[in-house]
């Protein structure tokens, strides 16, 4: 049976795992290593051993309907997109407001995790932890690992052919914080995702110029989408989901590559992605497009070496005086204190996790990853479902199949994501899809037929609108009373922050009159032709 609960990691995972476990009943102990919750939204103007880090700029890519946690929305007079002070507070508010605190021990490092003797029996783990120079070891019925993927840089200098002979200076973008030291000079962005595009912008405002590498290009979304609306309001719904499942996939491909496409020709800016379908995360970025139109930055291909002063790249042109290289090639996941990693990376090295969370290998369901995945959803959501999933299966209301469903499950994933995302291995996967098979297995998902003939109005608006977080609290475990009338109220919340001026309405471009008189007019062609 399980009760003692161990937490890696108090950011937004972390604290959602130990709501979730109070929420059942069960004792939670959360480990923390520095004096802060919040994780990879606590800014601190150095880098920290073990710790996510941001730049002092860092705006959320997820509005705030669609990326709070599902029983405590955001205050309706926060914006839309927050920087990450803001978002900082709310998670400190949300630890406050359900009362978290008290079960997080800061300071407090984990070093090994490791299975106890009689784990086939038990499914106990071993729980290793250091805290002012002194070890501790403590017996936990069950583990959840909430410690990120955004810790370990990717730099991966061997794929850069010279890099030992540039003089200039190179980093990973987890160190960069803020651009004044990078004022007047030649800087070489390689990576064409969020945090190259955003360092790239935000030093193009000092340096003497930008140059932004990418090896296969991508899509580039603002943040604000049709009519002004949040992207993500109006891109992630029930019904867009629904319409890519019953499509054929060409048309699925054709559709997109258009919407993606249509404000903007990617292939002005040299931004085309090589896989134009794959549905690979695109760039969310307000300002690049400027930019690049202003040419401060400029949009190069894949490196091919680096010189003593210069840059050569793919297509033969070379770049001479670059001074600073930054490299925006992300992170790789591991977990140092697992004493048998193989346990999460069990099959090539590569992370084999059924729903992205549990080691499908383990006698005993008694370990999770929380937080290993990406997709258009936010991750604050996802995190939540994960953890109620994660706990109905710790207390075996939740059935697992055998090992070998489980592993073609995983393989069936692997092969999905091939398909739409270009890659196996990649952590991406489609929102809706995911967080409706979790919700499913618990009972959380909303049954909008259901709701049709009991509540036609939060129907509507479960199924067209936008696919906000509330939705996986309307029923099952973890209920909250609360969550329709969120859902009801979403767009006024959305408007709120914005809508801060009284202003007349717009004139209509298409006015009733005109609608009715292009509706009937063949009608009264047809009776003038009568008359005469």
């Amino acid at each position: 049976m399980v009760r003692r609960v161990a937490v890696v990691g108090a950011g937004i995972s972390g604290l959602a795992a130990t709501k979730c476990c109070l929420e059942e009943g069960l004792e939670p102990t959360c480990f923390e290593r520095s004096e802060d919750i919040g994780g990879l939204w606590r800014y601190t103007e150095h880098v920290e051993e073990g710790r996510a880090s941001i730049y002092r700029t860092v705006f959320t890519n997820s509005c705030k309907e669609m990326m709070c946690y599902p029983d405590f929305p955001f205050p309706e007079d926060h914006p839309n997109y927050m920087h990450n002070a803001r978002l900082q507070q709310y998670i400190r508010d949300y630890a406050k407001h359900f009362d978290l605190l008290r079960h997080i021990r800061f300071k407090t490092v984990v070093t090994n995790i490791r299975k106890r003797p009689d784990f086939c029996a038990t499914g106990q783990w071993e729980v290793v932890t250091q805290r002012d120079g002194k070890e501790e070891t403590a017996v936990f019925d069950a583990v959840m690992i909430c410690s990120g993927h955004h810790i370990y840089p990717n730099l991966p200098l061997d794929h850069f052919p010279g890099i030992e002979k540039f003089k200039g200076c190179y980093l990973h973008s987890r160190e960069y914080k803020e651009p004044e030291k990078f004022r007047g000079k030649k800087v070489l962005v390689v990576g064409l995702g969020n945090s190259g595009c955003d360092i790239a912008v935000e030093l193009s405002t000092v340096a003497s110029q930008v140059y932004l590498s990418s090896r296969s290009g991508s899509w580039v979304l603002g943040r604000i989408c049709d009519h002004g609306y949040p992207w993500d309001m109006v891109i992630i719904t029930r019904f867009r989901t629904w319409l890519d499942s019953i499509l054929p996939k060409s048309v699925n491909d054709w559709l997109y590559v258009r919407g993606m496409n249509q404000l903007v020709k990617h292939e002005n800016f040299g931004l085309m992605p090589v896989n134009r379908t794959s549905r690979k995360e695109p760039v969310l970025n307000d300002d690049l497009l400027s930019r690049i139109t202003c040419g401060v930055v400029l949009i190069k291909p894949d490196v091919k070496e680096f010189r003593e002063t210069s840059v050569v790249f793919q297509d033969g042109t070379v770049q001479d005086d670059v001074d600073v290289v930054v490299f925006a090639t992300g992170y790789t996941y591991t977990h140092p204190f697992m004493e048998d990693e193989s346990i999460i990376k069990s099959r090539n090295n590569e992370v084999t996790l059924y729903k992205s969370i549990l080691p499908p290998h383990l006698e005993k369901p008694t370990m999770a990853v929380i937080g290993l995945v990406q997709s258009y959803g936010s991750a604050i959501p996802t995190a939540d479902l994960q953890c109620r999933w994660t706990i109905k299966v710790f207390q075996g209301q939740c059935t697992l199949p055998p090992v070998s469903k489980m592993m073609d499950d995983i393989d069936e994933k692997m092969r999905m994501k091939l398909q739409w995302y270009g890659s196996s291995t990649t952590l991406q996967t489609d929102y809706i899809t995911y967080m409706d098979e979790l919700a499913s297995a618990i009972g959380a998902k909303p049954n909008v037929l259901k709701l049709l003939v009991t509540d036609p109005r939060l129907a509507l608006e479960v199924f067209f609108g936008p696919c906000t977080p509330y939705q996986f609290r309307l029923t099952g475990p973890g209920r909250w009373s609360g969550a329709r009338r969120a859902i009801l109220t979403q767009w006024d919340r959305m408007l709120r922050p914005t809508r801060t001026r009284i202003a007349p309405d717009a004139p209509s471009l298409f006015p009733i009159s005109a609608m009715l008189g292009v509706l009937f007019l063949p009608l009264l062609l047809l009776l003038a032709l009568l008359y005469w």
